[in-house]
């Protein structure tokens, strides 16, 4: 139990005038909600997975060179989260609204909010109002993609959120109820800029949700095919048979030498056989007509009338894509009043074939 005394590194935190949101541990955070250590630390990994797509987001939205970086995740409390945040905080909601459902956060200082908003919107400095705040809407609402996408991946569910609500709001005003959460510590930083630090909050039922079914690799590898005790695959590119050890000592049953089949032949011949299996899957069609990139000020200026001008020449083909991977060009076409498309170009089936999966 603590004494009421800072340590030492929040201290050196308060001297450098860093804050406070890093949840690295602490004697406040005991009560775990129900969530084990194994799951938190699989949840972690699972967020970490996703560090490189949302950099890559990131650095779109701020058009700058920026990165992003994960410190760690804990299980904390609503009180011990209030003791460790500014007066003043910008939040902003995604909750899961699909798949699994609860609470989902993004919180940050004020400066830290600045700092973000600021060459999103083309302007040094900006203040915390309407239009930085959708701008931080917008900006947390791509980076969390490629998260809700991987968690989506890891617990066998088609997640989605509602859509993105923001607010700078008082610390004891936080929309986030009572009981345990998963806290994400992120720093984000554009270049030349001071780090911007980020708190990701999730709702329990949402980490176990997926940390249930993100087993840990260490577990995996201890896992034996053949049904008993665990298997040494330490060898398998030496091409040697494998000796499978037998789930009891001593006088249990005899297990005999295993040769393991070379993968390497095996991998076109079981791919080509499977697809199969996928035909009857439904996925979705769209047509693109053409792209283009808008700061945030000029995405909120637009209104009747304004003309968005596109990448493509008038005449060019558009591009038609599958789950957004390009499988086909084509020409637009009329057909009793309803717009279609004739294809015109596609690529290979084996370039389709990998672009699906």
């Amino acid at each position: 139990m603590s004494d009421g005394s800072l340590s030492q590194d929040e201290i050196d935190a308060l001297l450098q005038g860093t804050g406070g949101m890093d949840f690295g541990g602490g004697a406040e955070s005991a009560d775990t909600g129900g969530i084990s250590d194994a799951e938190r630390q699989a949840f972690f990994a699972t967020i970490k997975e996703t560090l490189g797509s949302q950099k890559s987001n990131f650095s779109m939205l701020v058009t700058k060179n920026a990165s992003v970086e994960a410190s760690g995740a804990e299980v904390v409390t609503r009180d011990a989260l209030l003791s460790r945040l500014d007066d003043e905080i910008v939040e902003i909601g995604l909750d899961f609204s699909d798949g699994v459902e609860g609470r989902h956060l993004y919180l940050m200082d004020s400066a830290s909010a600045i700092r973000i908003a600021s060459p999103m919107m083309g302007q040094e400095g900006v203040e915390l109002d309407d239009a930085a705040v959708n701008a931080l809407q917008e900006a947390f609402s791509q980076v969390s993609g490629p998260v809700i996408t991987q968690l989506g991946d890891k617990s066998g569910q088609n997640i989605m959120t509602d859509a993105p609500v923001g607010r700078v709001a008082a610390k004891q005003d936080i929309s986030f109820p009572e009981g345990s959460f998963v806290a994400v510590s992120y720093r984000f930083t554009v270049e030349g800029e001071q780090p911007a630090q980020i708190t990701e909050l999730y709702d329990a039922a949402i980490v176990k949700a997926v940390a249930g079914k993100a087993q840990p690799a260490a577990a995996q590898q201890q896992v034996s095919p053949f049904g008993g005790g665990t298997a040494d695959f330490g060898a398998m590119g030496g091409g040697a048979p494998q000796q499978a050890t037998a789930g009891q000592s001593g006088g249990g049953p005899a297990v005999q030498a295993v040769q393991f089949p070379n993968l390497h032949q095996q991998v076109t011949q079981t791919e080509q056989g499977n697809i199969s299996l996928l035909m009857d899957v439904y996925m979705e069609m769209t047509v693109e007509l053409g792209r283009t990139k808008k700061l945030i000020k000029e995405i909120l200026g637009m209104g009747e009338g304004t003309i968005i001008e596109l990448d493509k020449l008038a005449g060019e083909p558009v591009d038609i894509l599958v789950n957004h991977k390009l499988i086909a060009k084509g020409e637009v076409v009329v057909i009793d009043e309803n717009f279609g498309v004739r294809v015109t170009e596609i690529v290979s089936p084996m370039e389709r074939v990998t672009n699906m999966t």
